[in-house]
């Protein structure tokens, strides 16, 4: 590095410890003025432009970093995080495939390629890596935690049980470890947690999020021994606590919902006359925990379809074309009309057709795509989209009891904030039933479950798809599974969720009375 381009890298560096972005950003633009190729200060820049929602900025600098990577592993994990940070998995795909990776030892990176490979949804990959680390003796106990993840995704429940046991035995007090034990079985009077639960609780800060993820583990215990006024007791707190630390507006929720219908006419949900060749998208959508999981095993197991996993590409494209830190906020319901939704669906589908590996369909599970269905139809009209329905009641106490990533669903950890989003999803799928007759087919939870052929063949013809009978057969499915789901979906289908909510009906009251149909 020469002597100019140190002095204007150490004056940016300078700037951004101290918390001046725009002085940062002039510094590091006038670096690339006299240094077109330095990767760190396009890393830089990237970083403020996202910061500032100017995603097509950020975009175009982690891209043109990625014609100037040296052989420095360290720089091309930077740029492959940058990339996937702005939905560039292609381009990150290729970029983990460089050579100077594959000589890769040292532990630490080896385990943060895991962590990339695992973003991408390379699951199988991820847990190479990890094992590779593994066996060179890596033993944080954050470490544990995300190999026993990778080990239960892939199917390998056992091992991945006594991998959390690992972890927690180097992080004895943490929550989510925790969390992730009682949830990896159902709990039995003679084998279960709650001594050292309690334990647990009585040492940990109180208010604090291990504290809530630790009572959300004794509920789960509980609930599965059959305790349930202790359970409820501990719910209740589980979530009281959570709710307390989020910043949620249900008000703003329904302003924002209320816009985007108000913008989203069936005349502006008309797709152009486009084709789209090649692979094409199943996505499938719902509130969580309402079976999408489930529904993405049964579709998958077709011989051509594959299921590509949980996948951010859409809203990533939609935030691109409105140029917007978020993927649907006012201003992006603002920006809707002046977007064009043949170019976002030309770059969904060059994102994501490699997930198809030869299969005409790819599923892309996405609960929270209830959203967008009106611009996933006006982007990709070839696209199907199947939209699970289960039963107020059950989907929302399902919500209600689970943890879930913390500040991403705040909603869940309030009755009436949880009543309140549940109303506006059915509301935008009413709408979106209205304005686009046909586009969406409802499969029903319950249907799903008790019926599971009846509703399959209904559901796989309104993909253009014959009826294979080893589609209800979710136990040969040996997919990864990266969701809450891992452990239930790899039984057969069953019909035990259901009504689990009247074990609390009195408490549940004044939810039942706000969504009850």
């Amino acid at each position: 590095m020469s002597d100019a381009t140190t002095k204007y890298w150490d004056r940016a560096q300078r700037y951004l410890l101290s918390g001046q972005k725009m002085a940062a950003r002039i510094a590091l633009e006038s670096l690339l003025q006299r240094n077109q190729v330095h990767v760190p200060s396009m890393l830089a820049l990237h970083a403020i432009a996202l910061e500032d929602g100017r995603v097509q900025a950020a975009t175009t600098l982690a891209l043109t970093a990625v014609n100037h990577m040296q052989d420095d592993p360290v720089m091309i994990v930077d740029v492959v995080d940058a990339l996937l940070q702005v939905g560039e998995t292609v381009v990150a795909r290729d970029a983990l495939d460089h050579d100077a990776l594959a000589r890769v030892n040292d532990v630490a990176m080896l385990a943060r390629l895991a962590k990339l490979r695992r973003i991408l949804g390379d699951h199988e990959g991820s847990l190479a890596l990890l094992n590779r680390a593994d066996a060179a003796g890596m033993n944080s106990p954050e470490f544990r935690f995300d190999r026993a993840h990778a080990l239960i995704f892939n199917g390998h429940l056992q091992e991945g049980e006594a991998e959390l046991e690992a972890s927690l035995r180097l992080r004895p007090l943490d929550g989510m470890t925790t969390l992730s034990l009682a949830r990896v079985r159902k709990q039995t009077a003679e084998r279960n947690h709650l001594d050292r639960l309690r334990l647990q609780l009585q040492q940990v800060a109180s208010g604090g999020d291990d504290e809530a993820i630790l009572l959300f583990a004794l509920y789960k215990e509980l609930e599965d021994l059959g305790r349930h006024d202790e359970a409820w007791n501990a719910l209740e707190r589980a979530n009281a606590t959570m709710y307390a630390r989020q910043d949620h507006d249900p008000d703003y929720a329904w302003h924002l919902f209320n816009g985007l219908i108000e913008r989203c006419t069936p005349e502006f949900l008309q797709p152009a006359e486009v084709v789209h060749e090649g692979p094409q998208p199943i996505f499938i959508i719902g509130m969580p925990r309402s079976g999408t999981t489930l529904m993405e095993r049964v579709i998958s197991n077709h011989s051509q379809v594959t299921s590509a996993g949980e996948l951010y590409d859409f809203g990533m494209q939609l935030r691109w074309a409105a140029d917007n830190q978020s993927i649907l906020d006012e201003c992006v319901v603002e920006r809707l009309p002046g977007l064009d939704y043949v170019d976002i669906g030309r770059r969904y589908l060059s994102r994501t057709q490699w997930r198809a590996r030869g299969a005409r369909f790819f599923v892309d599970k996405m609960p929270r795509n209830w959203m967008l269905a009106g611009m996933i139809h006006r982007a990709l009209p070839q696209a199907r989209i199947l939209s699970m329905v289960r039963d107020p009641m059950d989907v929302c106490f399902s919500n209600f009891r689970t943890w879930v990533m913390g500040e991403s669903f705040p909603w869940n950890y309030d009755l009436q904030a949880l009543a309140a989003h549940y109303l506006q999803y059915r509301k935008v799928l009413a709408h979106w039933h209205a304005t686009m007759p046909g586009v969406i087919h409802d499969v029903s939870y319950s249907e799903l479950v008790r019926d599971p052929e009846t509703t399959t063949r209904k559901a796989l013809a309104f993909c253009g798809l014959e009826w294979e009978p080893g589609c209800v057969d979710i136990t040969s499915n040996k997919a990864v599974v990266a969701t809450l789901s891992a452990a239930q979906v790899r039984e057969p289908i069953h019909q035990r969720f259901f009504q689990e909510w009247r074990h609390y009906e009195k408490q549940l009251q004044s939810l039942y009375e706000a969504v009850a149909l």
